[in-house]
């Protein structure tokens, strides 16, 4: 694929909070791009119902500030964006009145003595984390990426350091890879006693598999310990934070998802538009013009010659830049629009009136891959009269009822849920109880698929749901 392919696609991954950082970043690194002011971003701009899209310009009517001379005097090589400044040419912002966890956590990646390239990559990794704080990209990945789309090399050892640097950040342990190392980096820090810790380490590290299946006479046998040191242990696990991602750095009010898309009944008629209001609206910058006067004059020196190979190069980045963002606004309205129209019974009805759908039934009328349509229904989110739900929830395999009507699996995989709730804990049901009472409710599912639903939902099996 073209690289301006590969930007658009990984764009479309992107939810609009981290699109905004990712923007922002592409403004410190490109000269030639501009953040278009506030007052001129007309109202239509951030409400569209996704039917029609106006084309935008994104070149300067205003004039030179300054000077194609001044811009060729200019040190290229000592250009540096705010991220890169040095920290006393460094302006102090306002922190926002509702900052993100990604925003607190660039702002602890500034306090490292890292250089430029580091602090690339440290950015990258934040850009990289889920909901609930975990690093959702092989770092590995994330170096290739740099090195082959902004020419950044970076060692796999030097990578993992700078990880372990930022998993250290408040809270602790963002940006584990796994459960078991978010564990482990919140103990080293706990002030514990240093022979529970030993203990506390050696749980996690030589019988983790046994502590996560709750195999506690295992435990004791392997470790040799007493009950009353592994009841001590297992204590210290169960105060610890498995999500730091949702951790006490925010408040509750502060953590919540903020919608990427809105959906609107507006007389009769439902409204599809992007929430992008805090996302920069971009353009060409004014020395794009200077530069489209200056193109056609030869160049009278090396230095010359450099800064126009700059100007070219930096101005072909904008460009396809601006593009990957307009053609990604289009395609998640397209996308957006089709989920209504598939799902019109839902956003009117109900979420009972949930329909089963795959990929395929809005990739094929859109005429688009199924890879794109995956790209964006993950961790992207749509407000409704009905609540707040990610795009990916509107899909679902579909199951027969005794009527012969099918419903979603999401309808069942609830019921599961509220059945298990309910249980004695002392005898909780097996997946083939629960499967009978299903059948009995009219929902016609077999053994192994409850299991699959069961363990989608992030529920043991009977045993561990056994309480002593």
């Amino acid at each position: 694929m073209l690289p301006q392919q590969i930007q658009y696609q990984k764009l479309l991954q992107l939810n609009n909070l981290s699109l905004e950082l990712r923007i922002k970043n592409e403004l410190d690194m490109n000269p030639l791009l501009e953040e278009i002011p506030e007052e001129e971003i007309s109202i239509e701009q951030t409400r569209e119902d996704g039917a029609d899209s106006d084309e935008e310009s994104f070149v300067s009517d205003s004039q030179d500030e300054y000077t194609f001379e001044d811009f060729l005097n200019d040190n290229l090589e000592g250009y540096k964006s705010p991220s890169q400044a040095d920290a006393e040419e460094q302006t102090d912002i306002p922190a926002p009145d509702r900052p993100s966890l990604k925003e607190d956590l660039i702002a602890q990646l500034r306090m490292l003595d890292l250089s430029e390239n580091q602090f690339r990559l440290g950015e990258e990794i934040i850009g990289y984390l889920d909901e609930d704080g975990y690093l959702i990209s092989e770092l590995s990945d994330i170096v290739k990426d740099l090195e082959l789309f902004e020419h950044i090399i970076i060692s796999n050892e030097e990578a993992e350091k700078i990880l372990r640097q930022i998993q250290h950040f408040d809270p602790l342990g963002i940006g584990s890879r796994s459960l078991k190392e978010c564990f482990l980096i919140q103990i080293e820090e706990r002030e514990l006693d240093l022979k529970l810790k030993e203990l506390v380490v050696r749980v996690l590290k030589e019988a983790y598999e046994d502590f996560t299946h709750k195999r506690y006479e295992a435990l004791q046998d392997k470790l040799q310990i007493t009950r009353e040191e592994l009841k001590e242990a297992l204590n210290v696990i169960q105060h610890l934070n498995p999500k730091p991602g949702e951790g006490d750095i925010l408040a509750s009010s502060l953590n919540q998802i903020t919608p990427d898309l809105i959906v609107e009944k507006v007389e009769g008629r439902f409204i599809v538009y992007l929430n992008d209001r805090n996302v920069p609206q971009l353009r060409l910058s004014t020395s794009y013009e200077t530069y489209l006067v200056q193109k056609g004059k030869r160049a009278k020196n090396k230095s010359e010659k450099d800064a126009k190979k700059f100007m070219r190069e930096k101005l072909d980045s904008a460009k396809w830049f601006i593009e990957s963002i307009n053609q990604r606004k289009i395609t998640l309205l397209r996308i957006m629009n089709m989920i209504l129209e598939k799902q019109y019974d839902f956003f009117d009805l109900g979420i009972k009136y949930l329909k089963p759908m795959i990929y395929k039934d809005v990739a094929e009328p859109l005429q688009l891959d199924i890879s794109t349509i995956s790209r964006v229904v993950n961790g992207k989110y749509v407000q409704s009269s009905i609540g707040i739900h990610e795009l990916k929830y509107f899909f679902s395999e579909g199951l027969e009822t005794d009527s012969g009507e099918e419903i979603s699996n999401k309808n069942v995989k609830i019921r599961i849920e509220e059945i298990i709730s309910s249980e004695d804990k002392k005898k909780p049901f097996t997946d083939e109880g629960l499967g009978e009472i299903l059948n009995k409710e009219g929902t016609k599912i077999a053994r192994r698929t409850v299991a699959k639903y069961r363990e989608q939902l992030g529920l043991p099996v009977a045993k561990l749901r056994r309480e002593l």
